[in-house]
């Protein structure tokens, strides 16, 4: 198993198969519809080289997750070679000390192998927020495509929901 940082009480390492479960009992247990058969998914694009699956640690306890797709598979920057940040969370209790930002961090450091530029999708509800203000704080900037929605472009005065699904895409020039 890999570990990619560990300093002050975080570490994030490579994810392993028993986070898949842990993670989601954590999120079920905030009231998040929750499965482990996203993180599995993960654990399997990772096993065949098409992503580096994230989990970080808070004194020992998993604390948060993050997926870098080596090269974007959908949205705005599909295809085009360009690393993507993907499924990004903190669990609820472990936020504030740092850990998002670190795993940003590792993230940042594994797309900038790969590209100059890295990308990333945000959900536009309420439940993002936080994500919302991260991404604009670190450097990220909208691409210009509008509103997606279920990996297509919501045209104007499209119909719409406001789920997981409704995104707008991001990207941020690395330093290599």
């Amino acid at each position: 198993m890999k570990i990619y940082y560990d300093k002050n009480d975080i570490l994030i390492r490579e994810m392993k198969q028993s986070d898949a479960q842990a993670i989601t009992e954590e999120e079920i247990a905030q009231g998040w519809d929750a499965s482990a058969d996203k993180y599995e998914m993960r654990l399997r694009d990772q096993s065949e080289g098409k992503a580096v699956a994230l989990a970080a640690e808070y004194h020992g306890k998993i604390a948060g997750y993050v997926n870098v797709y080596l090269n974007s598979e959908w949205g705005a920057f599909a295809n085009q070679g360009y690393p993507e940040i993907v499924d990004f969370g903190v669990l609820e209790k472990y936020r504030k000390r740092g850990i998002g930002s670190r795993l940003m961090d590792v993230a940042e450091q594994i797309a900038s192998e790969y590209s100059d530029t890295v990308c990333l999708g945000v959900g536009l509800h309420t439940g993002y927020g936080s994500a919302q203000r991260m991404y604009v704080k670190r450097g990220y900037i909208p691409d210009g495509s509008g509103v997606w929605y279920q990996d297509t472009v919501c045209g104007q005065y499209a119909d719409c929901r406001n789920d997981d699904d409704l995104v707008l895409y991001f990207s941020k020039k690395l330093h290599k």
